[in-house]
């Protein structure tokens, strides 16, 4: 039996994870889905180029929420069924990998990085901090979201290691689901990392150009000046 509720508590949290709240939230509020526009990627940053901030906002606030439910109701409880830190890392671990392969919505989902911080902030409140204040600093100076979450990932497991004994006490399969979540995180953002190399990643605030728009201007069609 004691073996049962660190396996539903597992399943509950990749069906919680897998609810994509990219999709979820511009289907009630009435906007295009986040899939067919922009990068394609169900997640705070592509709805944001929908326009409405709101929409992106909600997501963000949800996609975050997902992943510290689960997280942060084994930690309060789960104790009282006899699941310690291992059942916690295969519980944070379940809700970031729904929300990138999300049962629901044909296993194509974003790439984790709201939902990976919600799982931090249910781990330890402070570990999420650090990493949220890691991602802004580095959003701020070069205004790359892409950037900023992939340093971000890279120091999570070693802001959790290195503070060990001092803020919290780091657990070995704790440890190890986080440097799984850099993982794929940095796997997902393999695109994002070619863009930056290239110099063609979009900067946060930038507007990519309506190729059809750009086509009607006078003066842009191709043998005229520019």
């Amino acid at each position: 039996m004691n073996a049962l509720y660190p396996l539903l508590a597992t399943v509950a949290a990749y069906l919680i994870g897998s609810l994509s709240f990219a999709v979820i939230v511009s289907r009630a509020m009435g906007l295009n889905d986040p899939r067919t526009y922009g990068s394609g990627n169900p997640g705070a940053t592509n709805v944001l180029r929908s326009g409405s901030k709101a929409a992106a906002a909600v997501t963000l606030l949800l996609d975050a929420a997902k992943g510290w439910l689960p997280v942060a109701l084994v930690q309060w409880f789960g104790s009282r069924f006899g699941m310690g830190d291992g059942t916690v890392a295969m519980v944070a671990l379940a809700a970031f990998l729904g929300h990138l392969y999300p049962v629901f919505f044909r296993f194509k989902g974003g790439k984790g990085v709201a939902t990976a911080l919600g799982v931090l902030l249910g781990i330890s409140v402070w570990l999420g901090l650090a990493v949220a204040l890691t991602w802004l600093i580095i959003a701020v100076f070069f205004r790359y979201s892409s950037l900023a979450a992939l340093v971000a990932s890279v120091f999570a497991p070693v802001y959790y290691l290195l503070c060990s004994g001092v803020v919290w006490y780091a657990e070995t399969p704790i440890a190890a689901a986080i440097v799984a979540m850099a993982a794929l995180l940095i796997w997902r953002h393999r695109e994002n990392i070619q863009r930056l190399m290239a110099g063609k990643e979009s900067r946060l605030g930038s507007k990519k150009a309506d190729p059809a728009a750009a086509a009607a201007k006078p003066g842009t069609a191709k043998g005229k000046p520019h």
